[in-house]
């Protein structure tokens, strides 16, 4: 290879982010290592949320039908105050879904760790060595050597041209690289527990997911796939974190909902809710990806998705520049784009969080009082996708509206073998959709050399309006959307078009007669 490397990219972790990663990289042909000092997949839940997006890349990558069975709708979820009176609603969004999927699921994580891994597997060019722990790594021009060992204590070392980093909140390669965490101010500790209820006790249970404000205890109860039923409960000062993991003392706090003979105690396990950021996501061409580069606490369950979507960013743009499609400085633009997204993110996150674990009693009162004014009397309602934030920085041109740098829609589309999600019909990489509602120059499109699907009039027909309420709100005729789905550009007309292509491939580092594609 042109680097004298054994492989393009290597992967150290195996979880979700690592998977997703081989997967994408996989599909792509990229030939690929990846590295996991387990041979196993954990069997107990830990991640518990979807969202739409991340439905999507699953869609993407070919494995949607066979984790969908292990998800289940992730409803509402309500926040109970001091007094045990309602004081916000955190709601879904109604139908028609502007991605596809139902905007929030749960899932059980075990079984679809499982399906992404036999995804990344299946592709040719991906190499899985299991029960490799890397010890040590090294970087010179274009080349990066991990040193990895296996349980038997034998060393050997393997060669790629770039390192993707999903080894989890314990990373070894952040450690080797000597990155530190910014400490964003949220240190908490609770219990998470984890059971399987009988069926004659599920009706003692809340029907709807609840967050309870209480300054004696604060507790978050979510309701899994099937009969699975997660409690977190915070820790009170003095509570030792290891003895409240016992079982009998797990009973003891759920005592209020079920007792012993209601269900199985999958698991308890004690944790501290960080919200830490590394200083850096890069250092060469090694690369922070998931809970290696950032942590937050899980009070709207957006941890796995942010490590999904890390993947999905950084992906896309090294396949770019190892095709020749891009220049390399298109691989500056992931911690641009993801530490700006995650920050902000984990800001809103950790505002909530604040607020479900207020202890002073006073304050709790103020806290509720504030928040029923704010909804005139009653609880406001906020949508889990208002909290999540668009690309804020990085390879958007944000002058050209709000549009810029938000999750483009995937409407369902009209063929002859009947409605189809949009991806499925217009594939993936650079592409234009243009309104078909409205005159189109189709002479700019041809000489734009994007790709261009007209939406609506005599192009594709949409079924549900999703296209058509996107444009008409954001006052836009044509999108150049991203091979990750996020908008680069909103443009009101097609005139433009050409000068905005020539500045994208300035951006991306491409010379002037190439494509962006």
């Amino acid at each position: 290879m042109n680097r004298r490397s054994e492989f393009e990219i290597a992967i150290v972790g195996f979880g979700p982010s690592g998977a997703v990663a081989a997967c994408w990289l996989g599909q792509a042909g990229v030939k690929t290592l990846v590295l996991d000092k387990s041979r196993t997949i954990w069997d107990i839940p830990r991640a518990m949320a979807l969202d739409h997006e991340i439905l999507r890349v699953f869609q993407n990558i070919g494995v949607i039908e066979q984790v969908l069975p292990h998800t289940a709708p992730f409803g509402a979820s309500e926040h109970y105050g001091a007094a045990g009176q309602l004081i916000r609603r955190i709601d879904v969004v109604p139908p028609p879904h502007p991605l596809g999927y139902l905007p929030n699921m749960v899932f059980t994580q075990p079984p679809v760790e499982s399906v992404l891994r036999e995804r990344a597997q299946s592709h040719a060019s991906v190499t899985v060595n299991l029960g490799m722990e890397l010890i040590a790594l090294s970087q010179d021009e274009g080349r990066i050597a991990l040193r990895i060992q296996d349980e038997a204590g034998n060393v050997e070392t393997r060669t790629a041209m770039y390192v993707i980093a999903c080894d989890g909140a314990s990373s070894a390669t952040r450690r080797l690289l000597d990155i530190p965490f910014d400490d964003l101010g949220f240190d908490e500790p609770w219990l998470v527990t984890d059971l399987v209820v009988v069926d004659a006790a599920l009706a003692k249970l809340p029907r709807v997911c609840a967050q309870y404000c209480d300054p004696s205890r604060p507790y978050t109860y979510i309701i899994g796939p099937g009969n699975h039923r997660r409690w977190e409960i915070m820790l009170n000062p003095g509570e030792d974190p290891r003895q409240m993991e016992r079982e009998e003392n797990v009973w003891r706090l759920l005592s209020r909902w079920l007792k012993p003979a209601d269900a199985r105690l999958w698991r308890a396990g004690s944790y501290r809710f960080h919200a830490l950021i590394a200083q850096t996501w890069r250092k060469g061409d090694v690369f922070l990806a998931g809970d290696a580069a950032h942590q937050q606490p899980p009070f709207i369950g957006q941890g796995m998705c942010q490590g999904v979507r890390d993947v999905t960013n950084l992906c896309w743009k090294l396949v770019s520049v190892l095709r020749g499609k891009s220049g390399g400085k298109l691989l500056d633009t992931y911690e641009e784009e993801r530490k700006q997204h995650v920050a902000t993110l984990t800001g809103r996150i950790k505002e909530i969080g604040a607020a479900i674990c207020e202890r002073d009693p006073e304050a709790a009162r103020l806290r509720d009082e504030e928040l029923l004014a704010r909804g005139g009397g009653k609880a406001p309602v906020v949508t889990r996708q208002e909290i999540v934030p668009p690309i804020q920085s990085g390879l958007i041109c944000f002058e050209s509206g709000p549009a810029a740098g938000s999750v483009f829609p995937q409407p369902r589309i009209a063929t002859s073998d009947g409605p189809a999600l949009m991806d499925e019909v217009c594939g993936s990489g650079w592409r234009i959709f243009v309104d078909g509602r409205k005159k189109i120059d189709r002479s700019a499109l041809e000489r734009c050399g994007i790709p261009a699907f007209v939406l609506g009039g005599d192009g594709h027909l949409e079924m549900d309006g999703v296209m058509a309420a996107w444009f008409d709100r954001h006052s836009c005729k044509a999108a150049i959307v991203r091979p990750d789905h996020y908008v680069y550009c909103a443009m009101s007309s097609l005139e433009s078009l050409d000068e905005i292509r020539d500045r994208l491939r300035e951006r991306i580092g491409l010379a002037g007669g190439e494509s962006a594609q």
